[in-house]
């Protein structure tokens, strides 16, 4: 049975687009098109979509305050398509941690070379969020303490994640106390969109939550993440591990790739990793979790009834990486209550 799709943008060049890429693939079906959210909020009612495509930047009602609304009313699946502008990239991640089930990012490049790539990713993101788990409920944060007979917070964790991600990365970092573990980050967002989902969580959270850059120490008290652009891989010294940047080609179809991730903590730290697959569509991070699991580290990821979808963790589960299956509310204790020390002495933050 075909995809219903609503189409809200106030823009016809737009709308008109995106109604042609949808309508091309045999399993859409675009039931209609709104310019602003007072219509859409008409048409869902009358026409009962599967989807929602909804602009960021609306006259009067922003797409935020809209997407608040229809969340709390009538929950249902809903893809961002937005500018990668740094004002649209921290919009939508603030509309991704509201509800939205993925985004689009409208390509800055000529037509004839970025659109046909927007248009692929689209279709892609609609048929997901058309089976993804919605409304899709992330518990509320509560900070915790390092356990009192550790320490030092030996261990460094391997986070990796997709569609639905953000909001349950934004509820383990919260968690984590400002000594926390080094905390390695991989998620699939574009260039623009990492760098913003960086500075969201630094500003949300007692660790320091930045970007990675080449030759950074991987320290504790801080939360790295991978750009949008390179890979993410770790190397051992003497005093500690420090970060390495890779260009290269796409892994499981995404750059930065978690199995890429997965493996270098696999082969740097061995024992001294927790690695953590979380909500998301495809394969990636199944084999890299694998191998942390062969070389010691102990592994997890979320469970099936708190995901958005369960695709990358079921395929981890599936490849035998998985040591636990966890609800979201239990990952940051599990990561906590699980830190040991490490034959590796761990550095300061501010180093």
């Amino acid at each position: 049975m075909a995809i219903r799709v609503l189409i809200v943008d106030d823009s016809a060049l737009m709308r008109s687009f995106i109604g042609e890429v949808l309508a091309a693939d045999r399993g859409m079906e675009v039931v209609g098109v709104a310019s602003d959210p007072f219509s859409a909020r008409q048409k869902i009612k009358l026409l009962n979509p599967d989807v929602i495509t909804l602009d960021v930047e609306m006259p009067g009602m922003d797409g935020l305050t809209f997407l608040e609304h229809l969340m709390r009313l009538r929950p249902m699946p809903v893809v961002m398509v937005s500018t990668a502008t740094s004002q649209g990239s921290a919009t939508t991640l603030r509309a991704l941690e509201i509800g939205a089930v993925d985004f689009v990012a409208k390509p800055s490049v000529a037509l004839e070379t970025g659109w046909p790539d927007f248009s692929a990713e689209l279709i892609a993101k609609v048929k997901t969020a058309a089976s993804a788990f919605v409304p899709y409920h992330v518990p509320a944060t509560t900070s915790l303490k390092m356990p009192d007979d550790l320490e030092r917070p030996g261990k460094i964790i391997a986070l990796g994640g997709s569609t639905g991600s953000v909001a349950v990365f934004q509820h383990i970092i919260a968690a984590m106390p400002a000594d926390g573990p080094a905390i390695l980050i991989a998620v699939h967002m574009p260039a623009q969109f990492t760098k913003q989902f960086a500075a969201r969580l630094n500003g949300l959270c007692a660790m320091d939550v930045v970007e990675a850059v080449d030759n950074m120490p991987v320290v504790t008290g801080r939360a790295i993440v991978a750009p949008g652009d390179r890979h993410l891989t770790i190397k051992r010294l003497a005093s500690g591990y420090i970060c390495k940047l890779e260009s290269g080609p796409r892994v499981n179809g995404h750059v930065p790739s978690v199995n890429v991730l997965f493996d270098s903590v696999a082969s740097a730290a061995g024992s001294d990793a927790i690695g953590i697959i979380l909500t998301g569509m495809g394969r990636d991070g199944a084999i890299g979790l694998r191998a942390m699991r062969d070389a010691g580290a102990l592994t997890a990821c979320q469970d099936e009834a708190t995901s958005l979808i369960y695709g990358m963790p079921s395929a981890a589960v599936a490849e035998d990486a998985v040591s636990i299956q966890l609800p979201i509310s239990d990952i940051p204790s599990f990561i906590l209550n699980n830190l040991g020390t490490s034959r590796v002495a761990s550095m300061r933050s501010g180093t």
